[in-house]
């Protein structure tokens, strides 16, 4: 456990975990050709990549629970160190999701992104899709230590909880959108609102606790 907790502490560990999944689709394409994948390659790539981001927005938003309900568990301290890192990763990973979704529907003439973008508000799974990117975008635009002291820390923080917003967008998203199994998507999710419910249950409990007068 104590090594696992050091290779968690560092950053470079933690840089090769995140770029790892977005290497994955390089294999069945490139190296390796899976003719399943080859047929329709950026498919592939817009599904692999939406994947991805809700799995690495489920994982960040787990961190603070962890640290909340065990304290003492290295482990959930190590991660902690990254939640910034890790949260940004989600944004790149979901910006690389749009991004591929606008060439596989338009191609690279940019002529058609108006109607693309017309086309994505109209349906309820792409437009929550988009909401959900904005949020990111804009969680990523302002995770910086500057931003920080320009927003001040508390409202630096009430904005920040909207990665909650956007892992509830991103939830439905994927599963109207059938893009994964609506299974995968209660095993991305699930376990990340079980941990929030116990997190807020303790801290409640811990708020309840009243010291007694001397």
């Amino acid at each position: 456990m104590l090594f696992l907790e050091k290779i968690l502490r560092s950053k470079a560990a933690v840089w090769t975990l995140l770029v790892l999944p977005g290497l994955w689709p390089l294999w069945p394409i490139f190296v390796r050709p899976d003719p399943s994948v080859t047929a329709d390659a950026l498919k592939y790539l817009l599904h692999h990549f939406g994947f991805v981001a809700c799995v690495v927005l489920a994982v960040v938003l787990a961190f603070t629970p962890l640290r909340v309900l065990w304290p003492k568990w290295g482990v959930a301290q190590a991660v902690n160190r990254h939640r910034r890192l890790v949260g940004v990763a989600a944004f790149v990973y979901a910006a690389l999701h749009v991004t591929t979704h606008f060439v596989y529907e338009g191609g690279l003439d940019v002529s058609f992104i108006p109607d693309i973008f017309r086309a994505v508000v109209s349906k309820p799974f792409q437009l929550t899709g988009l909401i959900a990117f904005t949020i990111l975008l804009l969680l990523a635009v302002t995770s910086p230590n500057a931003a920080i002291k320009w927003l001040g820390g508390k409202r630096w923080k009430n904005l920040h909880r909207l990665a909650y917003v956007a892992a509830g967008l991103v939830a439905y998203h994927q599963a109207a959108a059938r893009k994964i199994f609506p299974l995968q998507v209660l095993w991305i999710f699930v376990p990340l609102a079980l941990l929030e419910i116990a997190r807020v249950w303790k801290q409640r409990q811990v708020g309840r606790v009243v010291p007694k007068a001397s």
